[in-house]
């Protein structure tokens, strides 16, 4: 009865997350024009956020200090005033990079510079990572929290969970099972529980703990970015002009087999990740391998599709061919 959906798990959260995602030596094709157009656009501003990332571990959640708001002025404010039982309760079994520690100690003594360190680098990596997409994330978030809601309304929280299933949940009533490095039993006890659909987190869905208040809802951060050729138009803000004749030139589906095909793919995984048929797939290869854009060669019983450099020339912008 305490289940509710919200719109999302706030413009910080999603920038921090953007931040990983970067870094992240696989986004997934659904990604990959995303990555494209970002990467190398952020240098040393992103320092801060990066020292927030422990290499194992639990990490921060930065909804807890800088709240779910779609402004990021005011998730800063938020973020800048976070009280410092907030501040203990949240950083006290991060695992930090003993390069990072004192700077870390000085993030939960309060330290008013060190914060403003952090504050600066979420601001400059919004306006690279996330608000250049971000009319297209709120309207793909706000579709998604809108087909949670109908399926509440159809049959209720049970029908909810179900449409939930997928590879990172399972509805096993009266058990919702994550996938997740780290096993563990987490009893509601009555609480209820927040569904808040992400787009920069990562393919693993979150369960975000109230840090001082043990009797208010956990939230449950769910990723919405499977498909390439679904969420195309996430990433026409940003790079509209290199994506968009990208697509024209070659089809949306065969862009995104090229884009899928950045990582080196077989035929089944690549129409596994796009949610096409094998026989499509091996068609749209075969057109880009003639056109010189793939390569193709047999590892045991798979075929692996590989990008040549005019391929990654048509996928980078700015790049040559020499």
């Amino acid at each position: 009865m305490r289940t509710r959906v919200a719109a999302s798990i706030g413009t910080a959260a999603e920038t921090f997350d953007s931040v990983k995602l970067l870094r992240a030596p696989d986004a997934g094709p659904a990604f990959r024009r995303w990555q494209v157009a970002v990467r190398g656009r952020l240098d040393e501003r992103a320092r801060p956020l990066v020292a927030l990332l422990p290499p194992l571990g639990p990490e921060v959640d930065v909804r807890s200090l800088a709240g779910d708001s779609a402004c990021i002025e005011e998730a800063l404010d938020r973020l800048l005033g976070a009280p410092p039982a907030l501040l203990r309760a949240e950083f006290e079994n991060i695992r930090f990079r003993p390069a990072h520690r004192t700077w870390a100690r000085n993030l939960v003594d309060g330290d008013r510079e060190t914060w403003l360190q952090v504050a600066t680098a979420l601001r400059a990596c919004h306006s690279v990572t996330v608000a250049p997409y971000w009319d297209g994330v709120r309207a793909h978030l706000a579709e998604v929290r809108a087909a949670y809601v109908n399926a509440m309304a159809e049959g209720g929280v049970e029908h909810l969970l179900k449409s939930l299933c997928g590879p990172v949940l399972r509805w096993r009533p009266p058990v919702l099972e994550l996938e997740h490095p780290y096993e563990a039993d987490v009893h509601l006890n009555g609480r209820g529980l927040v569904i808040a659909p992400t787009v920069f987190s990562t393919r693993r869905a979150e369960l975000m703990h109230p840090a001082l208040d043990p009797d208010e809802a956990p939230v449950l951060a769910v990723p919405t970015v499977t498909d390439a050729v679904a969420c195309g138009t996430l990433w026409d803000g940003g790079d509209a002009s290199t994506g968009q004749a990208l697509e024209e030139l070659l089809g949306r589906t065969r862009a995104a087999v090229l884009e899928a095909a950045a990582d080196g793919r077989s035929t089944t995984d690549l129409a596994r990740r796009l949610g096409i048929s094998p026989a499509t797939a091996s068609h749209h290869t075969s057109v880009l391998r003639k056109a010189g854009l793939i390569t193709t060669r047999r590892e045991g019983k798979a075929v692996l599709h590989t990008v040549t450099s005019m391929g990654m020339a048509l996928l980078e912008p700015g790049s040559r061919l020499l």
